[in-house]
């Protein structure tokens, strides 16, 4: 996934070519705006890679972006959020009829922080059986619709309810493709560890058609999520598992990965900051949550224990669903350290 901002042609051509030497069979940039939508033209003139377009909020723009990209990326949860005027099967409709009018495929995205409310309503505390259901539904409306060229993702931050997602998914629809991944992975090593546990339990058992590796990384850098994934394929090929750890307890640390939505390049540093800060609380059983836009920010720190999601120029701390305020990057990390240790301290444990 390109992490430059897409309006930026030079920047994201030049990392979508990255991308694609490095062994990107599919290479998705995000669309944010109109000129977004403008710039994938010249875009799609400078790179040879398949390009899968992230509509997250601006479905609408989908007639804009089509003729230029081979797969349209839509989150059903976001869908829920805009244009309630209309019904959810005349949005799908619309997006599968620009999607037929230019050949392109569609892949219904589900992710745990931004679930349509209604299945959240509907399985109370199951969140995995919320995203099934979301997923499930969704397929139906293109079944009837008579659009058959999409596919389906399930991610979630945790490696074990990507698993069991995406088992539940494929036991109901099997013909349907699968694309994996564990969203938020965060810094490497962990990030890396996460998304083994997730592919090494699905793919030998014959779920999932594509993959992507969900890192945080500065730009320079993203080309290696590709190598990583590849590195995955080969040794689950030749039989070569991995032992991992166990990421129930302990501290989590989850991140999402630097893309073209991160407002403040410098949210991959303070990722790196917040793990070293929390260190000594590395027997703690929470998780902190650092994320990179308004997009998924604010929902996907909700099941965090503290949680971080940055803007421009401030940085959101929560506490679960708690706003704390907002703080300067140079001023967040001290205000965290206060958070993680009142939090520790509440629980009985001892803080630094």
């Amino acid at each position: 996934m390109c992490a430059t901002p897409t309006r930026d042609i030079e920047a994201t051509s030049a990392q979508a070519e990255a991308l694609r030497e490095a062994g990107a069979a599919l290479v998705r940039v995000a669309v944010d705006s109109a000129r977004d939508a403008k710039a994938l033209a010249e875009i799609r003139q400078r790179t040879g890679a398949a390009l899968v377009v992230d509509l997250q909020e601006h479905f609408r723009l989908a007639e804009q972006v089509a003729p230029y990209v081979d797969k349209l990326r839509y989150n059903p949860g976001h869908l829920h959020h805009h244009a309630r005027e209309q019904s959810m099967r005349d949005k799908v409709a619309y997006l599968a009829d620009v999607a037929g009018s230019h050949d392109c495929a569609l892949r219904i995205g589900v992710n745990c922080g931004s679930v349509a409310p209604e299945y959240e309503k509907r399985f109370p505390g199951d969140s995995i059986g919320a995203m099934v259901s979301c997923a499930l539904d969704h397929c139906q409306l293109l079944d009837d619709l008579g659009f058959q060229n999409y596919l389906v993702s399930l991610k979630d931050s945790d490696p074990g309810s990507v698993v069991e997602g995406n088992r539940r998914f494929a036991s109901e629809r099997p013909e349907v493709p699968l694309h994996l991944g564990v969203t938020e992975a965060g810094l490497l090593p962990d990030g890396e560890i996460k998304t083994r546990i997730a592919f090494e339990q699905l793919i030998p058992h014959g779920i999932g058609d594509t993959i992507r590796v969900s890192l945080t990384l500065p730009n320079e850098r993203k080309h290696e999520e590709v190598r990583i994934g590849h590195a995955i394929l080969e040794d689950i090929a030749h039989g070569r598992f991995r032992s991992v750890p166990d990421f129930a307890g302990g501290l989590n640390i989850i991140s999402c990965p630097s893309c073209s939505r991160v407002e403040n390049t410098r949210f991959v540093e303070l990722a790196e900051q917040v793990r070293e800060l929390a260190s000594f609380a590395k027997d703690q059983n929470l998780t902190i949550a650092v994320m990179g836009c308004r997009v998924n920010g604010p929902g996907e720190t909700d099941d965090a224990d503290l949680g971080l999601w940055c803007g421009p120029r401030v940085v959101n701390l929560k506490r679960g669903t708690q706003k704390l305020g907002s703080f300067g990057y140079d001023a967040v990390l001290e205000q965290l350290r206060v958070e993680l240790d009142r939090l520790i301290e509440e629980r009985g444990g001892a803080a630094r």
